[in-house]
């Protein structure tokens, strides 16, 4: 700009026209800047081909650091699409079909083993919402819902006897990534324990019936024995009925699993079955504990009784068998604005956190002698916890060691009624 007023003002002096050439100088300046600024906003507008080069002063300055700005995007770019490929190329390979879907549900890109276990097809589907394409009811309320902690699982859309079990995981930027595995083979090995279970159960009844059949004409006739024929003979009894109990759960437990129909709606009392319980609590406890009731005598269950009384019992039973004596049960019934609630606690020897996951495991124990001692089988909370899945309930386990335990049960309001 120096130079060039220098040259107007020089050129001026000579012709004697000054005005004139410095107005031709800034003209020609301001026309220069033009023409760099049009060629910028053409490059800016059509997004094709290198920025502008040359340039004079600034202009020089701005067409190279927009070549800079040029090639970082480029590399950054051609870095994503590397990445993105091998992203592709990974879920391509794996067995389990995966499906990145925006958050509205739509598909945004499927593996092949989606197009075999979904019955996605490629590209007709991309775009189209999931669960336009996978309709089962399971699916559609676990992605509506929201409910990604857990997996769900449903029958393949495309085989009915494929077992699919399914995850959501949330990423990016309102994204999600789908990813569906058979399961097929475990449910079959599930089925074929169940079976396994269930034959065994109803085979040892009949030796089991047998046996203590033997041991009541034995004990007819215990005048005749003597006083270690007797022990033995007590004791042959004691584990005859703890089998018997344990046939029993494991039979009641065989049909819960297995028996896909919901519980027969009918009203409950739940009061009068709860006075039931625990005045049978009080005769096992033989006034060693305190026992008490506190019930909502208006508030009814639609539900199964039998299955009902079947856990309700398993509760409050267990609380009076690892309860120490003068100990005190606490058993409710009542509900508020979001749910009914069972709920049964104890001043007993509590729970240590580590074993409360497993609770509800067949078999499982935190004190396997103290249960064998106390007569019991294992089951019951696993009884419990499939009586409350078939009541659309849950339970819920709050304990301390050495201060006692508090096992709730959630129901929902839609299954109470009030008289």
């Amino acid at each position: 700009m120096a130079a060039l007023a220098v040259a107007a003002l020089l050129l001026g002096w000579l012709s004697g026209q000054v005005l004139f050439f410095l107005w031709l100088a800034t003209t020609g300046y301001l026309i220069a800047h033009l023409l760099h600024v049009h060629r910028l906003e053409q490059w800016l507008r059509t997004g094709a081909g290198p920025p502008p080069r040359g340039g004079t002063g600034i202009w020089s300055e701005v067409f190279y650091q927009l070549q800079r700005m040029r090639q970082h995007h480029w590399r950054r770019k051609r870095t994503m699409t590397q990445y993105l490929q091998r992203f592709r190329e990974l879920t391509a390979a794996m067995p389990d079909a995966t499906v990145v879907l925006r958050t509205g549900g739509e598909i945004e890109w499927f593996n092949e083993a989606a197009g075999r276990m979904l019955g996605l097809r490629s590209p007709h589907d991309a775009g189209q919402r999931i669960v336009n394409l996978v309709r089962h009811p399971h699916f559609v309320d676990y992605l509506r819902e929201r409910r990604f902690a857990d997996p769900v699982e449903f029958p393949s859309p495309v085989n009915g006897d494929l077992v699919l079990s399914a995850n959501v995981v949330p990423y990016g930027h309102e994204q999600l990534l789908l990813v569906a595995r058979d399961v097929t083979r475990l449910h079959r090995l599930e089925r074929t324990r169940r079976d396994f279970v269930a034959n065994v159960s109803h085979e040892l009844r009949t030796p089991l019936t047998v046996v203590r059949g033997f041991l009541e004409m034995l004990e007819d006739s215990r005048d005749d024995l003597s006083e270690e024929d007797l022990r033995s003979l007590h004791l042959m009894e004691e584990q005859a009925r703890r089998m018997q109990r344990i046939v029993d759960d494991l039979l009641l437990l065989s049909r819960l699993e297995t028996d896909e129909r919901p519980p027969w709606r009918t009203r409950v009392a739940v009061p009068s079955l709860l006075e039931i319980i625990t005045a049978e609590a009080r005769a096992l406890s033989a006034g060693k504990h305190t026992i008490q009731l506190e019930a909502d005598p208006g508030l009814s269950l639609r539900g199964g009784e039998e299955e009902l009384r079947s856990a309700f019992a398993n509760l409050v039973i267990n609380a009076v068998r690892y309860t120490p004596e003068g100990g005190t049960i606490h058993v409710r019934w009542y509900a508020d604005a979001e749910a009914a609630y069972f709920q049964v606690s104890d001043t007993g020897v509590g729970i240590a956190p580590h074993h409360i996951p497993r609770l509800t495991e067949r078999f499982y124990r935190v004190d396997v002698a103290r249960s064998r001692q106390t007569g019991g089988t294992g089951l019951g909370l696993a009884i419990v916890k499939h009586v409350l899945e078939r009541h659309e309930a849950h339970l819920q386990v709050e304990s301390k060691v050495g201060q006692g335990s508090v096992f709730t049960c959630h129901f929902p309001l839609l299954l109470t009624t009030r008289t």
